[in-house]
């Protein structure tokens, strides 16, 4: 059977649709559309009429290419913009009367166990702890856990727009306002320090979008390895991601629209995407970075499937 997991995120509506058999999957369809949800609103708790019309439309697109690929079941998970919103309910009940689509909102804590789940699909994590890291537009989730489990998890409303909305840097940004920023964090993640000392995670996990692109524009400006869909996990090299994100934080928009293998739409998002990796890295002394293309959709797709039975 084919079943079908969107998930609405912050930035990005994601759409998966996958063949079931005998407890396996096989990819059949993928696509993803920007809807900047949280444009003008997120940090006041609305969805402002332009966004919520967008994300209603991205999804009134789905359905159609839902039903063109005849999907039997389809699952919905909506996050940060949308579960903090004021007018959220709003939005899953204009969707359901649009196109039929049952949109399930997830807390934090869910979208943290989710982004783990579809990270231990993508590789092994090994019996040592990871710190695994999803940077969203509305929040960022930290997990530390290994193969067998998860030790911590935590998600914090440091996503990218709702920091580039708060801050508002200049084009390009300035050493001071990166330093307010960099102060920020170290203010709102003071409580992980002490679980670093105590679990000592071996490395960062970076979870799809942003790390996404930290690997495209490796093999774009600096011949790094070529992103490739069927493969689920990369070890980036942290003297190439330094150079990246280097060049990154210190260009203007229109600089960033051409560097070559970053997408058109996280340009305006990256830089801070940048600081909160550099900062992770710095601040929690992570030697060694991997990336997995899977996160909450396949995550939220291996527990519909371990629930079924199928």
């Amino acid at each position: 059977m084919r079943i079908a997991v969107i998930d609405c995120g912050t930035n990005t509506f994601n759409l998966l649709v996958v063949e079931l058999k005998n407890s396996s999957f096989t990819r059949v369809h993928t696509s993803k559309i920007p809807v900047k949800l949280g444009e003008g609103g997120i940090n006041n708790k609305v969805i402002q009429e332009i966004p919520f019309k967008r994300g209603v439309d991205a999804l009134i697109k789905f359905k159609k290419e839902l039903d063109k690929l005849s999907v039997e079941e389809v699952y919905a998970f909506a996050t940060s913009a949308i579960r903090d919103a004021e007018n959220g309910i709003d939005f899953k009940n204009e969707v359901l009367n649009q196109c039929g689509i049952e949109i399930n909102i997830i807390d934090g804590n869910k979208e943290a166990e989710l982004i783990y789940k579809g990270n231990k699909l993508a590789m092994d994590l090994g019996n040592r702890p990871s710190l695994i890291m999803d940077i969203g537009g509305g929040s960022t989730e930290f997990i530390i856990g290994n193969k067998e489990h998860i030790l911590w998890k935590k998600s914090y409303r440091l996503g990218a727009a709702r920091m580039l909305e708060k801050f508002k840097p200049s084009d390009p940004i300035t050493e001071k306002e990166a330093q307010e920023i960099y102060s920020y964090l170290n203010e709102e993640l003071s409580e992980i320090k002490p679980l670093i000392d105590q679990f000592k995670p071996v490395e960062l996990i970076g979870s799809s979008g942003a790390f996404d692109s930290v690997v495209e524009m490796i093999h774009g400006q600096l011949a790094g390895e070529k992103f490739e869909k069927e493969k689920t996990e990369y070890i980036v090299d942290l003297n190439n991601y330094h150079k990246i994100a280097e060049m990154v934080i210190q260009s203007t928009l229109a600089q960033r629209k051409i560097i070559k293998g970053l997408v058109e739409m996280r340009v305006d998002m990256m830089v801070v995407s940048c600081l909160l990796i550099n900062f992770t890295l710095q601040t929690f002394n992570l030697q060694k970075m991997r990336v997995s293309t899977y996160s909450l959709k396949e995550g939220a797709l291996q527990e519909i499937i371990e629930n079924k039975g199928f």
